[in-house]
């Protein structure tokens, strides 16, 4: 047997230099929370209590809990068998459904919504929001669980079949236990995606978290009662960081015999499979990307009619530009946040490294809006320098997507067996060479990966940069917004469709990462 499952920990107790350091990360990662403490414990105990109890907060949970619940099986039953079709088998064109499965990650919710509202303008409710969501998380649990399909050796599944088991129940005892960790990594950056959004709840008028924290602010301008709403759903993000982490469990699965891992050989398909296959890869891609690229397109010829006003190419071009720069800030401030994490939870599984990881993916689950008033109240008191600067924002976007890198990165560090590192130490080097030059140089791909998946999403981002950019930058999004604000459908669609190709360039990358045996799973 070519992989054998060992504990995380294998007895071992994590650096104290290594807890520390992934600890302040992990606290940097919590300081919105704290200002969420902050108000919430200036309510006290009485409107705490009432503001939970209240059938409005109680219906208000319920729905968010049904619409994770809800996108994160429809990803599950159908991103699974379609990275099966994509890693296993000999799909047609195979190369081409690749880039078209990542496509969706360039679709902002809310233009996602937007472009389907405007072909449906009847379409409203939580299933309406439950289709949109999945259409466009599908691509977190399809990119890692084919990634993951690529890198499992397949001897283990043929020595099952050798000894009597049939195809289906080999697969299921050999390979799917080496498949579900990053499939379960994908699976919970869905939930906690569907439980942070807030441009699709909003326009399919869903009384999910964001949507009822944000009217709060606005219409209320109760900050407290916001807050308390706010930490229930940090609670929630905590629950399913832990339950991601028991179905995840303690084991790890590993190569240990000597010679080179081999793909397996693709399956030929034929007949009702091909077709099969086929048939949901194509409904699949018509409904995430073709619909919403036609919608868009058919808008942006009616510029004229519907938004009053001519295509201005010098702000699309600054919007654009502004869009690389501030997500490109991001992505790095929430890679060098994410591999502490990573590295500690990748190779150690103790009750504070649990305890850290927790505290890392918490934020991903605060509404951007939450997020940008705890920085807004922090730099204005604390540090008026940074107050609205591009740091400032790409730090909002590193707390919001901060999971994203520490998923990808845990996953590929955890694949590294720990005898690389022990024999890199052995010919002399320090314990921190050793894991730059083995296990840092080899998990690398699923590090880049984890921050293409933050690039992607910050350009997408809405309610934290409308709060903290600079002065005089817009981006696409804030673009976008502001044109829908005052119902220019038309002008805003050129920004919409801008957004979406400017997107599909990381999720390209994405896909091609995919193409490859040394990519790692998020």
């Amino acid at each position: 047997m070519l992989m054998s499952a060992t504990s995380l920990s294998q007895g071992r107790r994590p650096p104290r230099v290594l807890v520390l350091v992934a600890g302040v990360c992990a606290v940097l990662a919590l300081i919105p929370i704290g200002y969420l403490v902050l108000r919430t414990l200036q309510a006290g105990p009485e409107q705490i209590l009432a503001t939970v109890l209240r059938p409005r907060t109680l219906l208000t949970v319920g729905t968010s809990v049904g619409l994770v619940a809800v996108v994160v099986s429809a990803c599950l039953l159908i991103g699974m068998p379609i990275a099966w079709y994509l890693a296993r088998t000999t799909m047609p064109l195979r190369s081409m459904w690749l880039v078209l499965a990542a496509l969706p990650l360039a679709v902002p919710s809310y233009v996602a919504a937007y472009a389907w509202l405007a072909l449906l303008p009847g379409l409203q409710g939580f299933w309406a929001a439950a289709l949109i969501l999945t259409l466009v998380s599908l691509p977190y649990v399809i990119i890692p669980t084919t990634v993951a399909l690529h890198r499992v050796d397949p001897t283990g599944e043929e020595v099952a079949r050798s000894l009597g088991r049939r195809p289906l129940r080999a697969f299921a005892a050999t390979t799917l236990p080496q498949v579900w960790p990053a499939s379960a990594a994908g699976a919970l950056l869905v939930a906690l995606y569907v439980l942070s959004d807030f441009g699709a709840v909003a326009l399919f008028r869903v009384d999910a978290f964001t949507r009822v924290i944000y009217a709060t602010y606005r219409a209320s301008f109760d900050r407290t009662s916001a807050a308390v709403l706010a930490c229930l759903l940090v609670l929630l993000a905590i629950a399913l960081v832990a339950a991601e982490q028991g179905v995840r469990g303690r084991r790890r699965y590993t190569r240990t015999s000597s010679g080179v891992a081999r793909r397996a050989m693709p399956m030929q398909l034929r007949g009702p499979g091909l077709l099969a296959g086929v048939a949901l890869l194509g409904a699949v891609t018509a409904l995430a990307v073709v619909v919403p690229a036609v919608s868009l397109t058919l808008l942006t010829l009616g510029l004229t009619d519907g938004g009053g006003r001519s295509l201005n190419w010098a702000e699309l071009g600054s919007a654009t530009a502004a869009t690389i720069w501030v997500s490109s800030i991001g992505a790095l401030i929430a890679l060098l946040l994410a591999l502490p994490v990573a590295a500690l939870a990748g190779r150690y599984r103790t009750r504070s490294t649990r305890l850290i990881e927790g505290a890392a993916f918490a934020g991903h689950a605060l509404p951007g809006v939450v997020v940008a008033l705890a920085l807004v109240f922090l730099t204005v008191n604390l540090t008026p320098a940074l107050y609205q600067t591009a740091f400032t924002l790409g730090f909002a976007y590193a707390v919001l997507f901060l999971p994203k890198v520490i998923g990808s990165s845990r996953t590929a560090i955890a694949a590294v067996p720990d005898a690389l590192d022990d024999v890199a130490r052995s010919l002399g080097r320090s314990a921190f060479a050793s894991w730059v030059a083995v296990t840092g140089r080899l998990s690398w791909p699923g590090a880049a990966a984890g921050a293409l998946l933050v690039l992607l999403t910050a350009m997408k981002e809405l309610p934290a940069t409308l709060m903290l950019r600079p002065t005089g930058l817009d981006t696409l999004a804030t673009e976008l917004w502001s044109r829908t604000e005052v119902a220019a459908y038309g002008a805003a669609a050129p920004y919409a469709l801008a957004l979406v190709l400017l997107a599909a360039v990381p999720a390209w990358l994405l896909a091609r990462a995919m193409r490859t045996p040394e990519a790692v799973a998020l």
